[in-house]
């Protein structure tokens, strides 16, 4: 770890403070951290793949301490999670001194390129160098391959039982291997034992048998499975395939999901394990057949390949912040529309390397209803941790616009549109409360806030229950910015934690939704829309009914509806459409007009994005 010199002031762009500091080659930072050389894999000079052995090797040694950074709903003008989640890193590793990680996700390319620039922190507490962070880090690519090699499958599958008899059909998907023997693969025999068939070799199958083996029978009205690309593109939200010349006459109606959103990303953030990611690949629903059962990935035979595919991903990258603290980055955003959190075995590895007196920093998505809630019902219920401290980011500027502000007003001293904003950090805190963690506020600080300002963020947040609450620097100063913050983080974190889930594994979907949306929005009611209640009911005899939820849902308000800000009251939420994500282990509920493929504004990022003279990367936020 190395504390900041190089400061200046008003601070530079974010990628010229990014290229101001060189980093420590993988050896050299792996060294500094103590990963062994067996431990780690170097990809480049700066980024590095952390094996799962380093887990394994340190399975019964004590964890560090657990904290999440989270923060109100946001607005336009931004709140800085991940320069805060950076920022505190630097402070706990450079200036007092203890072991730190930060946990962060892979950055989509869609927010990249489209609205909000490139995510790897800010100013003087940022992850480097920021164009591996924003562009070149792999998973998500392999998430992408996967996703899609199973649309394709579920389509080739269709096409070839409407063409083909069942013995031809059968022929081609057991064929005679080399010697000389027809054999079933892993999934067949998986197949075989869901239809309860007890045979291993082929030639033992009857006709009947042969009819039950080949043909899914999947209905094309039921799929919900979708490719996926890592690019804001409205044009792909509907889609028809199947238009090639040979595919006419089986058309059907699909779409695109941004990848980040896909269910195998929430699968590589969930899963503990190789074996458990083949599991839950092996999971994966895709639709029903026409007798309304469920029909998965195993059941198409491609739950291996995806897995094969994911195999490397499953290993987090390995990167640094500018003061030298380590980072793991690993899975995806978008709590707003996914899971939105960075993965289990990330957190699992680094809670190990950080040992008894360390601390592990991550993040949950979007605003805490969206990202922290996710969390803990979802997170936490699969990897079994405990967080010891939630940090919850706020600005006088962002709880001003929850107070009704003008944006360009924002900047100007106003008591009164803050105390009108304040409810929507109130609630967040009162909402931490219910999970029984500690709360600590971390008040971002611009130039243009006022004392009195900061004062009011205060007094109301301990009112609210929060443990402490403090303003930081560390977008201007880095770690050194930080230090109030990680102080009363460390105090908190030596308080006792009593984390309880909100809601039950055995209470139906229904009332999980429901617990979620009056427990954590403050909704009246809830509204279920477009027979969503039935397909619940539906879900549940199927079997997932103990399964945890995930909302789909506007990060920007409370509610359903952005325009609600604040902390609104006297609404109801509409569930417009759920899924079912088997594999990820969740379901899937959808509010309102929610989409799961973003667009791009009228003058996307990538306006600024180019190569100067000298190859470097210039424009990158």
């Amino acid at each position: 770890m190395s504390k900041l010199t190089n400061i200046i002031n008003p601070v530079p762009s974010d990628i010229d403070v990014s290229q101001s500091v060189e980093p420590l080659t993988i050896p050299e930072l792996a060294k500094l951290i103590g990963i062994k050389p067996n431990e780690y894999e170097v990809h480049g000079d700066f980024r590095g793949k952390i094996k799962l052995d380093a887990y394994e090797n340190r399975k019964n040694q004590p964890n560090g301490k657990y904290v999440i950074v989270t923060g109100i709903n946001p607005t336009p003008l931004g709140e800085g999670k991940t320069t805060t989640s950076v920022g505190l890193s630097q402070s706990i590793g450079a200036h007092l001194n203890k072991k730190v990680f930060t946990c962060l996700r892979c950055p989509s390319r869609g927010p990249t390129f489209g609205i909000k620039g490139g995510a790897a922190g800010g100013g003087y507490s940022q992850v480097i160098p920021m164009e591996t962070f924003n562009l070149d880090l792999p998973d998500i690519d392999a998430v992408s391959i996967a996703n899609n090699l199973l649309a394709a499958a579920i389509d080739t599958r269709m096409f070839h039982e409407s063409t083909q008899k069942d013995g031809a059909l059968f022929r081609r998907l057991c064929p005679v291997t080399k010697e000389g023997k027809k054999r079933f693969s892993k999934s067949m025999l998986k197949r075989l034992k869901k239809l309860g068939i007890d045979k291993t070799k082929p030639e033992e199958l009857t006709e009947e048998e042969i009819t039950k083996f080949v043909r899914l029978n999947i209905d094309p009205e039921t799929i919900s499975w979708r490719r996926v690309v890592d690019v804001n593109d409205r044009f792909l939200r509907g889609i028809t395939v199947g238009e090639g010349k040979s595919e006419r006459g089986r058309t059907r109606k699909t779409a695109f999901d941004i990848a980040v959103a896909s269910e195998t990303m929430a699968i590589l953030a969930l899963s503990t394990g190789l074996q458990d990611l083949r599991e839950r690949m092996g999971k994966i629903v895709i639709g029903n057949d026409k007798k309304g059962l469920p029909v998965t990935s195993e059941d198409l035979g491609v739950a291996g390949a995806m897995t094969v595919l994911m195999k490397e991903a499953l290993k987090p990258n390995l990167m640094q912040t500018l003061e030298r603290t380590p980072v793991l980055v690993h899975a995806g955003p978008f709590a707003n529309i996914a899971h939105g959190n960075s993965s289990i075995i990330a957190d699992q590895i680094a809670l190990k390397l950080v040992g008894e007196d360390g601390y592990v920093v991550t993040e949950a998505g979007f605003g805490a209803d969206c990202g922290l809630e996710k969390f803990f019902n979802i997170k936490c219920r699969t990897s079994g941790l405990s967080p010891n401290c939630v940090v919850i980011v706020a600005t006088v500027r962002a709880l001003k616009v929850h107070g009704g502000l003008p944006l360009k007003e924002c900047k100007n001293k106003n008591l009164d549109a803050l105390a009108k904003g304040l409810p929507n950090l109130t609630q967040h805190i009162e909402n931490i409360k219910k999970f029984g963690v500690p709360c600590v506020v971390a008040i971002n600080q611009f130039h243009t806030d006022d004392e009195e300002e900061i004062n009011l963020i205060i007094e109301e947040a301990k009112k609210a229950g929060a443990f402490d609450a403090v303003p930081s620097n560390h977008f201007a100063k880095g770690g050194l910015g930080a230090i109030a913050l990680a102080e009363a983080v460390d105090r908190a974190c030596q308080e006792e934690s009593k984390f309880k889930l909100l809601y039950e594994d055995n209470i139906s979907l229904k009332d999980k939704i429901i617990t979620i949306a009056k427990e954590i929005y403050r909704a009246d009611g809830v509204d279920f829309l477009n027979e969503t209640e039935q397909q619940l009911e539906m879900f549940e005899k199927n079997g997932f009914g103990k399964l945890p939820i995930c909302i789909a849902k506007t990060q920007y308000s409370f509610s359903h509806d952005a325009k609600l800000l604040g902390a609104p009251r006297g609404f109801r939420i509409p569930v417009s459409e759920v899924r079912a994500s088997v594999g990820a282990g969740f379901i899937f509920p959808l509010l309102g007009k929610m989409m799961t493929m973003p667009g791009l504004p009228t003058r996307p990022a990538y306006y600024d994005v180019d190569v100067d003279e000298n190859g470097k990367t210039v424009g990158l936020f």
